[in-house]
């Protein structure tokens, strides 16, 4: 069978007899280019709506593999995806590009680091959210704001979720809302407090559809804070207002950035384990650290440190917010694995 050209009218004729996205719309969605961070509950979710949609290209960066208890909520992947070990963004990749061959489909299996992001954005028209951490996020908004780049930010935790749609120069940023990241240990993260399946499709459609006003031209209408739960059935809207003296899209002052914001990673000679360093010392609380932890495997607490069990790796936090995690020299997978179960 042939491939249908980006754009092809068959293909999206039910999308443009909507009245919402015009055959322009739809041919400008055929011209953009997304960069996508992070491909799982969110993400995936996200990349099968747009590659559906017909965008042009998309950039799928991604750090984790694929594993058993992520099928509950990442809607691209399956069983045989955990068997063969794949990187999430290959996996993504593999079954996007079997869905829409017609749209470019790019995979990363990187962690996105300030080193990393301007160049990847600098190449999107727009950057979505998939991310599980805070520390990415305000990495990304530093990105967009600079780059003049929409970006769609997307919250989940449990049965609710937010998202922001940020045009720069125009509306508030993730930092007029939120000036500073949580410290490490004091929010419960996905791994630790749940996720339901629902939810992730909820939070995803509305990115989904502010990134389609966007890429096809109906810009005047995207934009906003919402606030969803789906087990309530609840959706707020607050007022969000760009303040003048943000440290991003007020003073331009794009600390995470320049890495002069945000965590460190060094591997530690000889040990076989990588130690993460909050950018500055907090006061970790690890007995309720522990209790959320319990559940999940094997926690001890000596009134000194908390010593956490996952799978083959042993995380070891301190009070001060410093996380050694144990059994990997890989910078990346220590960072996720310190993600999902610390917050770090």
């Amino acid at each position: 069978m042939q491939t249908p050209p980006p754009g092809d009218p068959g293909r999206y004729a039910r999308q443009t007899a909507s009245g919402l996205i015009s055959p322009e719309g739809q041919r400008k969605l055929a011209g953009s280019s997304i960069l996508l961070v992070g491909c799982g509950a969110l993400g995936g979710p996200l990349a099968g709506l747009l590659v559906r949609a017909g965008v042009g290209g998309l950039v799928i960066a991604d750090r984790d593999v694929v594993e058993l208890h992520n099928l509950q909520s990442h809607q691209l992947y399956d069983e045989n995806d955990v068997r063969e070990r794949l990187p999430k963004a290959e996996a993504a990749a593999r079954r996007l590009r079997a869905i829409n061959s017609s749209v470019r489909v790019e995979a990363l299996v990187a962690d996105v680091t300030a080193g990393r992001i301007e160049g990847l954005a600098a190449r999107a028209d727009l950057i979505l959210d998939g991310t599980d951490n805070f520390e990415t996020r305000y990495l990304l908004n530093d990105a967009a704001v600079k780059l003049g780049k929409p970006w769609i930010y997307g919250g989940l935790l449990g049965t609710g979720g937010m998202t922001l749609t940020v045009l720069p120069g125009r509306g508030p940023c993730l930092r007029c809302l939120f000036p500073e990241p949580p410290a490490p240990g004091s929010q419960p993260t996905c791994d630790t407090r749940g996720v339901l399946n629902t939810a992730a499709a909820w939070v995803t459609a509305v990115q989904a559809t502010e990134a389609i006003k966007l890429l096809s031209g109906r810009e005047s209408e995207a934009g906003g804070f919402r606030i969803l739960d789906v087990w309530t059935g609840t959706a707020q809207s607050p007022v969000a207002e760009r303040k003048g003296d943000c440290p991003c899209c007020g003073r331009r002052d794009f600390e995470f950035l320049d890495a002069r914001r945000g965590s460190s990673a060094t591997r530690l000679c000889g040990r076989g384990a990588v130690q993460i360093m909050p950018e500055r010392p907090v006061r970790t609380d690890l007995v309720l650290l522990k209790e959320r932890l319990a559940p999940l495997g094997k926690v001890t607490h000596n009134g000194l440190l908390l010593e956490f069990t996952a799978g083959e790796r042993r995380l070891v936090v301190f009070p001060d917010g410093r996380v050694l995690v144990m059994g990997t020299k890989d910078i990346a997978e220590a960072r996720s694995l310190a993600a999902k179960y610390i917050g770090s």
